[in-house]
Protein backbone atom coordinates (compact mmCIF):
# COMPACT_ATOMS: atom_id res chain seq x y z
CA UNK A 1 0.00 0.00 0.00
CA UNK A 2 2.63 2.31 0.79
CA UNK A 3 5.26 1.88 -2.20
CA UNK A 4 2.01 2.27 -4.58
CA UNK A 5 1.02 5.71 -2.76
CA UNK A 6 4.46 6.76 -2.71
CA UNK A 7 4.93 5.60 -6.47
CA UNK A 8 1.96 7.65 -8.11
CA UNK A 9 3.02 10.85 -9.94
CA UNK A 10 4.55 13.78 -7.73
CA UNK A 11 4.21 17.68 -7.63
CA UNK A 12 7.39 18.50 -7.82
CA UNK A 13 9.69 21.34 -8.88
CA UNK A 14 13.26 21.29 -9.97
CA UNK A 15 14.33 23.35 -7.06
CA UNK A 16 12.53 22.09 -3.98
CA UNK A 17 12.18 24.04 -0.89
CA UNK A 18 8.23 25.03 -1.21
CA UNK A 19 5.52 23.46 0.16
CA UNK A 20 3.49 22.87 -2.76
CA UNK A 21 7.13 20.94 -4.21
CA UNK A 22 6.72 18.15 -1.21
CA UNK A 23 3.10 17.17 -1.72
CA UNK A 24 2.37 13.65 -2.94
CA UNK A 25 0.23 14.27 -5.97
CA UNK A 26 -3.93 12.82 -5.48
CA UNK A 27 -3.80 11.85 -1.70
CA UNK A 28 -1.97 13.34 0.78
CA UNK A 29 -0.37 11.04 3.81
CA UNK A 30 -2.98 11.22 6.36
CA UNK A 31 -3.59 7.61 7.79
CA UNK A 32 -1.03 7.00 10.48
CA UNK A 33 -0.44 3.27 9.40
CA UNK A 34 0.42 4.46 5.63
CA UNK A 35 2.97 6.51 6.85
CA UNK A 36 6.60 5.20 7.21
CA UNK A 37 8.54 4.54 10.59
CA UNK A 38 11.81 6.49 9.68
CA UNK A 39 15.31 6.10 11.47
CA UNK A 40 18.12 8.47 10.52
CA UNK A 41 21.51 7.41 11.63
CA UNK A 42 24.36 9.46 11.85
CA UNK A 43 27.93 8.34 11.76
CA UNK A 44 30.68 10.75 13.81
CA UNK A 45 34.24 11.19 11.51
CA UNK A 46 33.08 8.52 9.10
CA UNK A 47 35.57 8.57 5.94
CA UNK A 48 34.12 7.98 2.32
CA UNK A 49 35.30 4.61 2.40
CA UNK A 50 34.81 3.34 5.75
CA UNK A 51 32.01 0.84 4.73
CA UNK A 52 32.53 -2.49 3.39
CA UNK A 53 29.70 -1.25 0.37
CA UNK A 54 32.14 1.84 0.05
CA UNK A 55 35.50 -0.26 -0.68
CA UNK A 56 35.91 -1.36 2.86
CA UNK A 57 38.03 -3.81 4.62
CA UNK A 58 36.35 -2.87 7.73
CA UNK A 59 32.85 -5.61 8.33
CA UNK A 60 29.93 -3.54 8.16
CA UNK A 61 27.05 -6.46 7.48
CA UNK A 62 24.10 -4.13 8.38
CA UNK A 63 24.76 -1.26 6.53
CA UNK A 64 25.90 -3.59 3.63
CA UNK A 65 22.68 -5.31 3.66
CA UNK A 66 20.91 -1.83 3.91
CA UNK A 67 22.36 -0.83 0.27
CA UNK A 68 21.22 -3.76 -1.42
CA UNK A 69 18.38 -2.93 -0.17
CA UNK A 70 18.09 0.32 -1.32
CA UNK A 71 20.19 3.54 -2.89
CA UNK A 72 23.79 4.19 -2.31
CA UNK A 73 25.26 7.38 -3.25
CA UNK A 74 28.57 8.45 -3.66
CA UNK A 75 28.79 11.53 -4.53
CA UNK A 76 26.78 13.38 -1.29
CA UNK A 77 28.20 16.15 0.62
CA UNK A 78 28.27 17.81 3.87
CA UNK A 79 29.52 20.04 5.80
CA UNK A 80 33.31 19.36 7.01
CA UNK A 81 33.01 19.79 10.73
CA UNK A 82 29.99 18.40 13.12
CA UNK A 83 27.82 20.87 14.31
CA UNK A 84 27.42 22.94 11.19
CA UNK A 85 26.53 19.53 9.40
CA UNK A 86 23.94 18.56 12.02
CA UNK A 87 22.10 22.19 11.92
CA UNK A 88 21.47 21.39 8.16
CA UNK A 89 20.80 17.89 8.73
CA UNK A 90 18.18 18.70 11.17
CA UNK A 91 16.52 21.92 9.24
CA UNK A 92 17.56 21.91 5.70
CA UNK A 93 18.82 25.37 5.85
CA UNK A 94 22.55 26.78 5.85
CA UNK A 95 24.53 26.70 8.93
CA UNK A 96 24.50 30.25 8.61
CA UNK A 97 21.29 31.14 8.42
CA UNK A 98 20.59 28.51 11.25
CA UNK A 99 23.29 29.97 13.49
CA UNK A 100 26.09 27.24 13.31
CA UNK A 101 28.73 28.72 10.99
CA UNK A 102 31.19 26.92 12.80
CA UNK A 103 31.52 24.80 16.49
CA UNK A 104 31.32 27.10 19.05
CA UNK A 105 34.43 26.17 20.57
CA UNK A 106 36.43 27.48 17.28
CA UNK A 107 34.36 30.59 16.82
CA UNK A 108 36.48 33.75 16.81
CA UNK A 109 35.72 36.54 19.31
CA UNK A 110 34.92 38.89 16.57
CA UNK A 111 32.59 36.89 14.64
CA UNK A 112 30.86 36.29 18.08
CA UNK A 113 29.70 39.64 17.58
CA UNK A 114 27.19 38.45 14.98
CA UNK A 115 23.85 37.39 16.62
CA UNK A 116 23.91 34.05 13.65
CA UNK A 117 27.47 33.43 14.63
CA UNK A 118 26.79 31.45 18.05
CA UNK A 119 27.44 27.94 17.06
CA UNK A 120 24.06 27.13 18.44
CA UNK A 121 20.80 26.56 16.62
CA UNK A 122 18.80 29.93 15.86
CA UNK A 123 14.76 30.32 16.55
CA UNK A 124 14.16 30.97 12.91
CA UNK A 125 14.61 27.68 11.93
CA UNK A 126 12.40 24.56 12.95
CA UNK A 127 13.78 21.33 12.91
CA UNK A 128 12.61 18.30 11.07
CA UNK A 129 11.28 16.56 14.59
CA UNK A 130 9.06 19.66 15.67
CA UNK A 131 8.01 19.35 12.15
CA UNK A 132 6.69 15.42 12.37
CA UNK A 133 5.52 16.09 15.81
CA UNK A 134 3.58 18.02 14.80
CA UNK A 135 1.97 15.93 12.33
CA UNK A 136 1.48 13.31 14.59
CA UNK A 137 4.89 11.36 15.00
CA UNK A 138 6.86 10.09 18.09
CA UNK A 139 9.80 11.64 17.96
CA UNK A 140 13.07 10.59 19.75
CA UNK A 141 16.93 11.27 19.98
CA UNK A 142 20.02 9.60 21.46
CA UNK A 143 23.37 10.39 20.68
CA UNK A 144 25.28 13.22 19.82
CA UNK A 145 23.52 17.12 19.80
CA UNK A 146 26.16 19.53 19.72
CA UNK A 147 23.96 22.31 18.75
CA UNK A 148 23.18 24.12 22.46
CA UNK A 149 22.36 24.27 25.99
CA UNK A 150 20.53 27.15 26.86
CA UNK A 151 17.06 27.98 27.56
CA UNK A 152 15.40 26.14 24.34
CA UNK A 153 18.21 24.54 22.62
CA UNK A 154 18.60 20.73 23.77
CA UNK A 155 16.70 18.37 21.39
CA UNK A 156 13.61 18.04 24.36
CA UNK A 157 12.89 21.58 23.05
CA UNK A 158 13.53 20.92 19.78
CA UNK A 159 10.83 18.75 18.32
CA UNK A 160 12.00 15.86 20.44
CA UNK A 161 9.57 13.83 22.78
CA UNK A 162 12.06 11.63 24.20
CA UNK A 163 15.92 12.18 24.63
CA UNK A 164 18.83 11.43 26.06
CA UNK A 165 21.93 13.30 24.83
CA UNK A 166 25.64 14.45 24.88
CA UNK A 167 25.81 18.20 24.53
CA UNK A 168 29.62 18.42 24.28
CA UNK A 169 31.82 17.92 20.63
CA UNK A 170 32.50 14.84 22.36
CA UNK A 171 33.03 12.28 24.68
CA UNK A 172 34.74 9.39 26.28
CA UNK A 173 33.17 5.93 24.82
CA UNK A 174 33.09 3.74 28.16
CA UNK A 175 32.38 6.41 30.91
CA UNK A 176 30.93 10.12 31.63
CA UNK A 177 34.55 11.45 31.34
CA UNK A 178 35.36 14.69 29.13
CA UNK A 179 37.46 13.82 25.98
CA UNK A 180 39.15 17.73 25.82
CA UNK A 181 40.04 19.90 28.51
CA UNK A 182 38.01 22.61 27.56
CA UNK A 183 35.00 20.52 28.79
CA UNK A 184 35.01 20.02 32.33
CA UNK A 185 32.84 17.04 32.35
CA UNK A 186 30.81 15.24 29.90
CA UNK A 187 27.53 16.85 29.67
CA UNK A 188 24.53 14.66 29.23
CA UNK A 189 21.15 15.29 29.54
CA UNK A 190 17.62 13.15 29.44
CA UNK A 191 14.37 14.90 28.41
CA UNK A 192 16.15 18.08 29.45
CA UNK A 193 17.81 17.31 32.71
CA UNK A 194 21.28 16.46 33.78
CA UNK A 195 22.24 12.76 33.30
CA UNK A 196 24.25 10.18 34.67
CA UNK A 197 25.47 7.40 32.44
CA UNK A 198 25.42 3.91 33.95
CA UNK A 199 28.33 1.46 34.83
CA UNK A 200 27.78 -0.66 32.00
CA UNK A 201 28.36 2.10 29.48
CA UNK A 202 29.31 1.80 25.92
CA UNK A 203 28.57 4.46 23.78
CA UNK A 204 27.20 2.64 20.99
CA UNK A 205 25.26 0.13 22.78
CA UNK A 206 23.98 2.42 25.43
CA UNK A 207 22.09 4.55 22.59
CA UNK A 208 20.66 1.93 20.26
CA UNK A 209 19.42 0.58 23.76
CA UNK A 210 17.83 3.64 24.64
CA UNK A 211 16.32 4.06 20.75
CA UNK A 212 14.93 0.60 21.43
CA UNK A 213 13.53 1.52 24.66
CA UNK A 214 11.98 4.94 23.42
CA UNK A 215 10.58 3.01 20.54
CA UNK A 216 9.24 0.34 22.02
CA UNK A 217 7.41 2.67 24.40
CA UNK A 218 4.36 3.29 21.69
CA UNK A 219 5.22 0.47 20.10
CA UNK A 220 1.36 -0.60 19.73
CA UNK A 221 -0.36 2.98 19.75
CA UNK A 222 -0.19 2.81 15.86
CA UNK A 223 1.75 5.92 15.28
CA UNK A 224 4.67 6.02 12.97
CA UNK A 225 8.08 7.22 15.03
CA UNK A 226 11.15 9.57 13.51
CA UNK A 227 13.98 8.26 15.76
CA UNK A 228 17.83 10.41 15.19
CA UNK A 229 20.35 8.28 16.10
CA UNK A 230 24.07 10.32 16.07
CA UNK A 231 26.41 7.91 17.32
CA UNK A 232 29.70 9.03 18.84
CA UNK A 233 31.88 5.97 16.89
CA UNK A 234 34.26 7.02 15.44
CA UNK A 235 34.44 10.52 16.96
CA UNK A 236 37.68 11.15 19.10
CA UNK A 237 38.76 9.50 21.54
CA UNK A 238 38.70 6.13 19.32
CA UNK A 239 37.33 2.98 21.25
CA UNK A 240 36.00 -0.02 21.09
CA UNK A 241 35.45 -3.59 23.01
CA UNK A 242 38.05 -5.92 22.58
CA UNK A 243 36.35 -8.59 20.68
CA UNK A 244 36.08 -6.17 17.25
CA UNK A 245 39.87 -5.23 18.04
CA UNK A 246 40.81 -8.71 18.22
CA UNK A 247 39.07 -8.54 14.49
CA UNK A 248 41.77 -6.21 13.04
CA UNK A 249 44.96 -6.73 14.73
CA UNK A 250 47.54 -7.28 11.74
CA UNK A 251 45.13 -6.16 9.30
CA UNK A 252 46.91 -2.59 9.05
CA UNK A 253 50.43 -3.93 9.69
CA UNK A 254 51.07 -2.84 5.90
CA UNK A 255 50.39 0.54 6.68
CA UNK A 256 48.49 3.82 5.30
CA UNK A 257 49.47 3.35 1.46
CA UNK A 258 48.83 0.06 0.56
CA UNK A 259 45.17 0.46 3.05
CA UNK A 260 44.83 3.87 0.80
CA UNK A 261 45.59 2.05 -2.75
CA UNK A 262 43.29 -0.83 -1.50
CA UNK A 263 40.17 1.01 -0.48
CA UNK A 264 40.55 2.63 -4.40
CA UNK A 265 40.64 -0.48 -5.93
CA UNK A 266 37.93 -2.43 -4.01
CA UNK A 267 35.79 1.62 -4.07
CA UNK A 268 36.59 1.33 -8.23
CA UNK A 269 35.20 -2.49 -8.04
CA UNK A 270 32.03 -1.39 -6.54
CA UNK A 271 31.64 1.38 -8.74
CA UNK A 272 32.00 3.89 -5.94
CA UNK A 273 34.49 6.03 -8.28
CA UNK A 274 35.51 5.60 -11.60
CA UNK A 275 38.24 3.86 -12.53
CA UNK A 276 41.87 5.34 -13.51
CA UNK A 277 41.61 8.52 -11.40
CA UNK A 278 45.07 9.77 -9.76
CA UNK A 279 44.71 10.18 -6.19
CA UNK A 280 46.70 13.70 -4.53
CA UNK A 281 48.61 12.54 -1.29
CA UNK A 282 48.33 14.83 1.74
CA UNK A 283 51.53 16.35 3.12
CA UNK A 284 50.26 14.83 6.80
CA UNK A 285 50.91 11.21 5.02
CA UNK A 286 54.59 10.15 6.01
CA UNK A 287 56.59 7.48 4.83
CA UNK A 288 55.52 4.21 6.43
CA UNK A 289 58.40 2.64 5.90
CA UNK A 290 60.29 5.08 7.54
CA UNK A 291 59.09 4.00 10.95
CA UNK A 292 61.05 1.85 12.93
CA UNK A 293 58.80 -1.53 13.68
CA UNK A 294 57.68 -0.57 17.14
CA UNK A 295 56.23 2.44 15.74
CA UNK A 296 54.82 0.50 12.82
CA UNK A 297 52.73 -2.11 15.50
CA UNK A 298 52.21 0.97 17.27
CA UNK A 299 49.92 2.87 14.54
CA UNK A 300 48.31 -0.30 13.08
CA UNK A 301 46.63 -0.77 16.61
CA UNK A 302 45.55 2.99 16.48
CA UNK A 303 43.88 2.26 13.12
CA UNK A 304 42.73 -1.53 14.43
CA UNK A 305 40.59 0.18 17.21
CA UNK A 306 39.53 2.37 14.33
CA UNK A 307 37.80 -0.49 12.31
CA UNK A 308 36.33 -2.13 15.37
CA UNK A 309 34.57 0.99 16.95
CA UNK A 310 33.43 0.93 12.74
CA UNK A 311 32.27 -2.35 13.01
CA UNK A 312 30.43 -2.31 16.95
CA UNK A 313 28.55 0.24 15.74
CA UNK A 314 27.48 -1.52 12.66
CA UNK A 315 27.04 -4.12 14.79
CA UNK A 316 24.63 -2.29 17.52
CA UNK A 317 22.46 -0.93 14.85
CA UNK A 318 22.13 -4.46 13.33
CA UNK A 319 20.83 -5.27 16.84
CA UNK A 320 17.75 -1.92 15.92
CA UNK A 321 17.26 -3.71 12.73
CA UNK A 322 16.78 -7.02 14.10
CA UNK A 323 14.61 -5.32 17.03
CA UNK A 324 12.27 -3.94 14.28
CA UNK A 325 11.94 -7.09 12.03
CA UNK A 326 10.78 -8.86 15.14
CA UNK A 327 7.91 -6.61 16.01
CA UNK A 328 6.91 -6.19 12.42
CA UNK A 329 8.31 -2.55 12.01
CA UNK A 330 11.14 -3.50 9.58
CA UNK A 331 8.48 -3.37 6.35
CA UNK A 332 7.22 0.01 6.87
CA UNK A 333 10.58 1.75 8.16
CA UNK A 334 13.02 4.30 6.26
CA UNK A 335 16.60 4.39 7.08
CA UNK A 336 18.84 6.68 6.43
CA UNK A 337 22.59 6.37 7.23
CA UNK A 338 25.05 9.18 6.53
CA UNK A 339 28.30 10.56 8.23
CA UNK A 340 28.25 14.23 9.79
CA UNK A 341 31.17 14.96 7.85
CA UNK A 342 34.73 13.50 6.92
CA UNK A 343 37.24 11.28 8.51
CA UNK A 344 39.29 12.94 11.62
CA UNK A 345 42.71 13.88 11.21
CA UNK A 346 43.73 15.75 14.32
CA UNK A 347 45.07 13.29 16.09
CA UNK A 348 48.80 13.56 16.95
CA UNK A 349 50.98 11.82 14.59
CA UNK A 350 52.98 10.08 18.03
CA UNK A 351 50.45 10.00 20.92
CA UNK A 352 53.54 8.51 23.19
CA UNK A 353 55.29 11.96 22.99
CA UNK A 354 55.95 14.16 25.90
CA UNK A 355 53.06 17.31 25.39
CA UNK A 356 50.64 14.64 24.21
CA UNK A 357 51.12 12.31 26.90
CA UNK A 358 51.19 15.61 29.52
CA UNK A 359 47.66 16.10 28.13
CA UNK A 360 46.02 12.72 28.08
CA UNK A 361 47.27 12.31 32.00
CA UNK A 362 45.89 15.02 32.72
CA UNK A 363 42.46 14.14 31.84
CA UNK A 364 43.16 10.95 33.47
CA UNK A 365 43.95 8.59 30.36
CA UNK A 366 46.79 6.75 29.31
CA UNK A 367 48.17 5.59 25.94
CA UNK A 368 49.66 2.44 26.35
CA UNK A 369 49.72 -0.14 23.46
CA UNK A 370 48.27 -3.12 24.87
CA UNK A 371 45.11 -1.31 26.57
CA UNK A 372 44.79 0.82 23.24
CA UNK A 373 41.07 1.67 22.52
CA UNK A 374 39.70 0.14 26.08
CA UNK A 375 38.36 2.00 29.03
CA UNK A 376 40.83 4.29 30.38
CA UNK A 377 42.66 4.38 26.95
CA UNK A 378 42.94 7.41 25.21
CA UNK A 379 43.17 6.76 21.18
CA UNK A 380 43.22 8.37 17.57
CA UNK A 381 44.38 7.17 14.23
CA UNK A 382 47.27 8.94 12.69
CA UNK A 383 46.49 12.00 9.72
CA UNK A 384 47.70 9.51 7.32
CA UNK A 385 45.16 6.99 7.92
CA UNK A 386 42.40 9.84 7.67
CA UNK A 387 43.56 9.35 4.27
CA UNK A 388 43.16 6.15 3.87
CA UNK A 389 39.53 6.13 5.29
CA UNK A 390 38.53 9.21 3.05
CA UNK A 391 40.59 7.00 0.32
CA UNK A 392 40.58 8.13 -2.98
CA UNK A 393 39.60 12.05 -2.00
CA UNK A 394 42.11 14.86 -1.08
CA UNK A 395 41.35 16.39 2.33
CA UNK A 396 39.70 15.51 5.64
CA UNK A 397 37.63 16.74 8.58
CA UNK A 398 37.56 20.80 8.72
CA UNK A 399 38.80 21.10 5.23
CA UNK A 400 36.67 21.93 1.48
CA UNK A 401 38.18 19.07 -0.02
CA UNK A 402 36.26 16.19 -0.86
CA UNK A 403 37.46 13.98 1.71
CA UNK A 404 36.02 16.22 4.12
CA UNK A 405 32.85 16.88 2.48
CA UNK A 406 31.91 13.47 0.84
CA UNK A 407 30.98 11.10 2.93
CA UNK A 408 28.23 7.52 2.14
CA UNK A 409 24.89 8.21 2.31
CA UNK A 410 22.36 5.07 2.17
CA UNK A 411 18.72 5.12 1.98
CA UNK A 412 16.55 2.09 2.38
CA UNK A 413 13.33 0.65 2.67
CA UNK A 414 10.43 -0.91 1.39
CA UNK A 415 8.87 2.14 0.36
CA UNK A 416 11.40 2.49 -2.19
CA UNK A 417 10.55 0.77 -5.38
CA UNK A 418 13.94 -0.46 -6.42
CA UNK A 419 16.98 -1.93 -4.38
CA UNK A 420 20.69 -2.15 -4.49
CA UNK A 421 20.80 1.16 -6.86
CA UNK A 422 24.03 3.32 -7.12
CA UNK A 423 24.05 7.14 -7.83
CA UNK A 424 26.39 9.19 -8.51
CA UNK A 425 23.61 12.19 -8.41
CA UNK A 426 25.03 15.43 -6.60
CA UNK A 427 22.92 16.07 -3.25
CA UNK A 428 23.86 17.74 0.10
CA UNK A 429 22.94 17.95 3.62
CA UNK A 430 20.18 20.36 3.04
CA UNK A 431 18.45 17.35 1.09
CA UNK A 432 17.91 15.70 3.90
CA UNK A 433 15.04 16.97 6.02
CA UNK A 434 12.89 17.67 2.93
CA UNK A 435 13.59 14.05 2.14
CA UNK A 436 11.92 12.70 5.21
CA UNK A 437 9.34 15.32 4.94
CA UNK A 438 8.01 14.36 1.72
CA UNK A 439 8.32 10.54 2.92
CA UNK A 440 5.76 11.27 5.41
CA UNK A 441 3.46 13.53 3.84
CA UNK A 442 4.56 16.81 6.18
CA UNK A 443 4.96 20.29 4.14
CA UNK A 444 8.11 22.07 5.28
CA UNK A 445 7.06 25.47 7.40
CA UNK A 446 5.90 28.71 5.48
CA UNK A 447 7.12 32.44 6.13
CA UNK A 448 5.78 31.77 10.03
CA UNK A 449 5.75 28.77 12.34
CA UNK A 450 4.52 29.08 15.80
CA UNK A 451 4.26 32.71 16.02
CA UNK A 452 7.62 33.50 14.88
CA UNK A 453 9.06 34.18 11.66
CA UNK A 454 11.53 31.20 10.53
CA UNK A 455 13.33 30.33 7.46
CA UNK A 456 12.25 28.62 4.31
CA UNK A 457 14.07 24.95 3.77
CA UNK A 458 16.77 25.24 1.03
CA UNK A 459 17.39 21.93 0.34
CA UNK A 460 15.57 19.76 -2.09
CA UNK A 461 13.93 16.09 -1.78
CA UNK A 462 15.30 13.36 -2.84
CA UNK A 463 12.37 11.55 -3.08
CA UNK A 464 11.70 11.55 -6.35
CA UNK A 465 15.35 10.79 -7.52
CA UNK A 466 14.63 7.81 -4.85
CA UNK A 467 11.34 6.44 -6.42
CA UNK A 468 12.68 6.79 -10.36
CA UNK A 469 10.69 10.09 -10.89
CA UNK A 470 13.50 12.25 -11.47
CA UNK A 471 17.25 11.67 -12.38
CA UNK A 472 19.28 14.99 -11.13
CA UNK A 473 18.00 16.13 -7.85
CA UNK A 474 19.85 19.74 -8.84
CA UNK A 475 19.92 21.78 -12.55
CA UNK A 476 23.05 22.01 -13.77
CA UNK A 477 22.89 25.90 -13.23
CA UNK A 478 21.94 25.58 -9.69
CA UNK A 479 24.95 26.62 -7.54
CA UNK A 480 25.14 24.95 -3.27
CA UNK A 481 27.54 26.90 -1.64
CA UNK A 482 29.78 26.45 1.40
CA UNK A 483 31.72 27.93 3.66
CA UNK A 484 33.59 27.02 7.46
CA UNK A 485 36.70 28.90 9.02
CA UNK A 486 37.64 29.99 5.56
CA UNK A 487 37.91 27.25 3.77
CA UNK A 488 34.86 27.16 0.82
CA UNK A 489 33.06 25.72 -2.12
CA UNK A 490 30.66 26.13 -4.45
CA UNK A 491 28.72 22.32 -6.39
CA UNK A 492 27.65 23.72 -10.03
CA UNK A 493 26.57 20.28 -12.16
CA UNK A 494 29.68 18.05 -12.24
CA UNK A 495 31.61 21.05 -10.80
CA UNK A 496 33.40 22.61 -7.46
CA UNK A 497 35.39 25.06 -6.96
CA UNK A 498 37.06 24.59 -3.94
CA UNK A 499 39.59 27.36 -1.68
CA UNK A 500 41.34 25.42 1.05
CA UNK A 501 43.40 27.51 3.47
CA UNK A 502 47.10 26.99 4.50
CA UNK A 503 48.97 25.03 5.78
CA UNK A 504 47.86 22.35 4.38
CA UNK A 505 45.53 24.01 1.92
CA UNK A 506 47.44 26.60 -0.86
CA UNK A 507 44.76 30.01 -0.48
CA UNK A 508 44.33 29.23 -3.72
CA UNK A 509 41.05 28.88 -5.91
CA UNK A 510 40.74 25.91 -7.76
CA UNK A 511 38.43 24.11 -9.93
CA UNK A 512 37.56 20.65 -10.32
CA UNK A 513 35.06 18.12 -12.29
CA UNK A 514 34.30 15.92 -9.04
CA UNK A 515 32.42 13.26 -11.29
CA UNK A 516 35.05 12.86 -13.52
CA UNK A 517 38.17 13.23 -10.85
CA UNK A 518 36.67 13.28 -7.32
CA UNK A 519 40.51 13.03 -5.87
CA UNK A 520 40.64 16.53 -7.38
CA UNK A 521 44.04 15.96 -8.87
CA UNK A 522 43.41 17.94 -11.96
CA UNK A 523 42.54 21.89 -11.25
CA UNK A 524 40.92 22.93 -14.63
CA UNK A 525 40.83 27.16 -13.32
CA UNK A 526 43.00 27.71 -16.81
CA UNK A 527 41.23 25.08 -19.03
CA UNK A 528 37.86 27.30 -18.21
CA UNK A 529 38.73 30.46 -17.26
CA UNK A 530 34.48 31.29 -17.63
CA UNK A 531 33.35 28.97 -15.55
CA UNK A 532 35.59 29.45 -12.87
CA UNK A 533 34.37 33.39 -13.05
CA UNK A 534 30.74 32.40 -13.13
CA UNK A 535 31.18 30.05 -10.51
CA UNK A 536 33.14 32.53 -8.02
CA UNK A 537 30.47 35.08 -8.78
CA UNK A 538 27.84 33.00 -7.74
CA UNK A 539 29.99 31.60 -4.39
CA UNK A 540 30.54 35.62 -3.73
CA UNK A 541 25.88 35.78 -4.07
CA UNK A 542 26.13 32.67 -1.65
CA UNK A 543 28.02 35.04 1.03
CA UNK A 544 26.12 37.66 0.97
CA UNK A 545 22.92 35.67 0.87
CA UNK A 546 23.83 33.36 4.06
CA UNK A 547 25.91 36.39 5.52
CA UNK A 548 29.15 34.82 5.49
CA UNK A 549 31.59 36.81 7.89
CA UNK A 550 35.30 37.24 6.90
CA UNK A 551 37.66 35.20 9.06
CA UNK A 552 40.12 37.41 11.42
CA UNK A 553 43.66 37.96 10.15
CA UNK A 554 46.15 35.15 10.89
CA UNK A 555 42.86 32.57 12.05
CA UNK A 556 43.52 29.15 12.64
CA UNK A 557 41.20 26.53 14.05
CA UNK A 558 43.03 24.71 15.87
CA UNK A 559 44.63 27.60 17.96
CA UNK A 560 41.41 29.63 18.27
CA UNK A 561 40.22 26.67 20.19
CA UNK A 562 43.28 27.13 22.57
CA UNK A 563 42.69 30.61 22.71
CA UNK A 564 38.95 30.15 23.56
CA UNK A 565 39.94 28.10 26.35
CA UNK A 566 42.49 30.36 27.68
CA UNK A 567 39.75 33.34 27.76
CA UNK A 568 36.91 31.15 29.71
CA UNK A 569 40.24 30.40 32.25
CA UNK A 570 38.95 26.90 32.19
CA UNK A 571 42.73 25.39 32.64
CA UNK A 572 46.00 25.75 33.66
CA UNK A 573 48.47 28.05 31.72
CA UNK A 574 50.64 24.70 31.74
CA UNK A 575 47.99 22.87 30.06
CA UNK A 576 47.05 25.15 27.50
CA UNK A 577 50.61 25.57 26.16
CA UNK A 578 50.92 21.64 26.08
CA UNK A 579 47.56 21.88 23.84
CA UNK A 580 48.82 24.74 21.79
CA UNK A 581 51.78 22.16 21.28
CA UNK A 582 49.53 19.50 20.20
CA UNK A 583 47.05 21.49 17.79
CA UNK A 584 50.52 23.27 16.23
CA UNK A 585 52.39 19.61 15.84
CA UNK A 586 50.26 18.16 12.88
CA UNK A 587 50.93 21.72 10.83
CA UNK A 588 54.61 21.81 11.54
CA UNK A 589 54.71 18.01 10.22
CA UNK A 590 53.27 19.11 7.07
CA UNK A 591 55.47 22.23 6.62
CA UNK A 592 58.51 19.80 7.00
CA UNK A 593 57.54 17.67 4.50
CA UNK A 594 56.67 20.15 1.86
CA UNK A 595 60.50 21.62 2.47
CA UNK A 596 61.55 17.33 2.15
Amino acid sequence: MLRALLAAPLLFSSCGGHAEDLEIAGAQVSVAQERPNIVLVLADDLGFTDLGSYGSEIDTPTLDALALEGVRFTNYHTAANCAPARAMLLTGVDAHIAGVPNIPEMLAPEQRRHSHYQGVLGNNVVTVATLLEGAGYHTYMAGKWHLGVGDGQLPSERGFQRTVALADSGADNWEQRPYIPIYDSANWYADGKEYQLPEDFYSSRFLVDKTIAFIDSNIDDGMPFFAYLPFQAVHIPVQAPQEFIDRYMGVYDSGWHALREQRYAQATERGIVPAGIDMTRMSTTGDWDALDATQRRYEAKRMAVYAAMVEAMDFHIGRLVSYLKAEGKYDNTLFIFTSDNGAEASGPADPQDFATRRITSSLGYQTEYDSLGLRGSYNTIHPAFASAAASPLAYYKFYAGEGGMRVPLIIAGEPLPEEGVLTNVFSYVTDITPTILSFAGVKPPGERYAGRRVEPIIGHSLMPLLLGEADVVYRPDESVGYELAGHAALFQGDYKIVYNRGPLGDDQWRLFNIVQDPGESRDLAGDMPQRLQRMLSAYERYTRENGVLPIPPGYDHRKQAVLNMLHADLQTPLLVVLLTILFILPFYVAFRMKRT
